[in-house]
């Protein structure tokens, strides 16, 4: 058999039950792989009891448990796709995405129950005990046994939101071909060995945080699930249960440092993503031993793109290493022909990891070109393929890991009554990487800062906030007419201080 046609858990319970599949930082629990596959087919039962017949998809609306990871692999069970919504969002955003996917039911927790009875029609059921009438305890769904579906690597698995050019967010499709390709890919990077624990404290509605959890159940390995990143807690995970890699943005990384921790023996890599590591933030890395690999990656792809290796990133300044086995980059000019080492370019990535296409088909026609998939990111590479990321061709802000399209604040900053226009730029933040920050033009002198954050936090996920805001009579421009973002981010630069 040349693929593995059933769920990962089940394949790995057949072949290494009695490891140690999952761990739960925060009660101190542990299962093996055989008690992971019964859990996993209780919450598959439950699923098919809450989705009825032939459900095609089901939107998840739960942070960072074990829970995630359960239901995840139940709906790989069941053959039926996954929305994971990002919780942090607004109940319209939330609403768009869900019309958008269209899932057959919705599962979600305590916290987040009275949002899903707001964006959603459908059957509901939470991991918690509910308190609205209208959600389900999925525990009491249990339907019986279920039959597995046969996968192939076509078989869309995942169903994942990217902020888009246009301001609207991308629905990435992810297929079993795509997550299992990445998996085995960041395997020959990274290394893998049967005492492997790796630390998911990322939130798993996003792809840095999901991948762990894949990840480990094809190697057969541990996955140590921590709620919430906090860093004395998060530090002493890392020691106490014999951590040997973790996935971290820049953010995380830089208050691990801050709050004393050093590196154990036992931990072999720390997957740096999300956002670039600065060049301090790497240097001390390497003086205390941390074993930092900046990694380049998207949702599109699964994850990783490419990864350096911690004597790579200390060697050369800024790389985020070669791309990854079976991954194939390639710089383009502006007119969509290579360009050589040393010339920059946008990267255009291909091979297995690299999503069949985004739930809109204009979108996708968009994205792909000769070379694959256009990433949007503008770069460089040496003769020895190591890979330099610069800048994004449409300027997206990266704040704390999470992607904030200008254009998606913008437009919202001008649904304002007294806003004529606004422009919005990332500003370097020594704790965030980057912050939102708005040059607005007013219609009525008296609007405030104030106002236009009350304003935008009615729509807009706290991370998209404009934490500085600055107002002018005009929005600088070039010659062209155009605005001209160098000096909008000068004049918000010149507020900041």
């Amino acid at each position: 058999m040349d693929w593995p046609t059933q769920d990962l858990v089940a394949a790995r319970a057949a072949a290494t039950p009695e490891r140690t599949a999952l761990l739960d930082a925060d009660r101190d629990e542990t299962i093996t792989y055989r008690e992971y596959d019964a859990a996993v087919e209780r919450r598959a039962a439950a699923l098919a009891g809450l989705a009825g017949d032939e459900p095609e998809r089901v939107a998840f609306l739960l942070d960072t448990r074990p829970a995630f990871a359960e239901l995840f692999y139940a709906a790989m069970r069941l053959g039926v796709s996954v929305v994971p919504l990002n919780v942090r969002l607004t109940s319209a955003e939330l609403t768009e995405q869900i019309e958008r996917t269209a899932p057959d039911a919705l599962v979600c927790e305590s916290d987040t129950e009275t949002t899903a009875t707001e964006v959603f029609d459908g059957p509901i059921a939470s991991v918690d005990a509910p308190t609205s009438e209208r959600v389900r305890p999925l525990d009491s769904l249990d339907d019986g046994p279920v039959e597995p579906a046969t996968l192939t690597p076509d078989t869309e698995q995942l169903v994942m939101f990217t902020s888009g050019t246009t301001g609207q967010p991308k629905g990435v499709r992810l297929t079993v071909g795509n997550i299992v390709a990445s998996a085995m890919a960041s395997a020959f990077r990274l290394g893998v060995t049967p005492g492997d624990r790796w630390l998911c404290c990322l939130p798993t509605y996003h792809m840095g945080g999901l991948a762990p959890v894949v990840r480990s159940a094809l190697y057969g390995s541990t996955v140590v699930i921590q709620r919430e990143f906090e860093a004395a807690e998060t530090a002493e995970i890392l020691d106490e249960y014999g951590v040997t890699g973790v996935s971290l943005v820049p953010t995380m990384l830089t208050r691990l440092l801050g709050a004393g921790w050093e590196p154990s023996e036992q931990l072999r890599f720390v997957l740096l993503g999300g956002a670039p590591a600065s060049e301090e933030l790497l240097a001390r890395c390497w003086d205390r031993n941390v074993p930092a690999c900046p990694t380049y990656g998207m949702t599109e792809t699964a994850s990783q793109i490419a990864t350096a290796t911690p004597q790579q990133a200390a060697s050369h300044d800024g790389t985020v290493g070669q791309s990854l086995v079976n991954t194939t980059v390639t710089l383009v000019d502006g007119d969509g022909d290579p360009v050589g080492p040393g010339e920059t370019g946008e990267l255009v990535v291909d091979g297995p990891t690299v999503t069949p296409g985004y739930l809109d088909p204009e979108v996708t026609d968009d994205a792909f070109g000769p070379h694959g998939l256009h990433t949007g990111d503008i770069g460089s590479r040496d003769e020895d393929g190591r890979l330099w990321i610069h800048n994004r061709v449409d300027d997206r802000i990266v704040t704390g890991g999470e992607n904030v399209d200008p254009g998606e604040v913008v437009a919202v900053l001008q649904d304002h009554r007294a806003v004529q226009e606004a422009s919005v730029v990332g500003l370097d933040d020594s704790e965030w990487g980057e912050r939102v920050a708005a040059l607005v033009v007013p219609t009525d002198e008296s609007l405030s800062a104030n106002e236009i954050e009350a304003h935008c936090r009615e729509r807009l996920a706290g991370f998209k906030l404009p934490r500085t805001v600055a107002f002018a009579e005009a929005l600088p421009r070039t010659a062209s007419g155009t605005v001209d973002r160098g000096r909008v981010r000068d004049r918000l630069r010149d507020r900041a201080v």
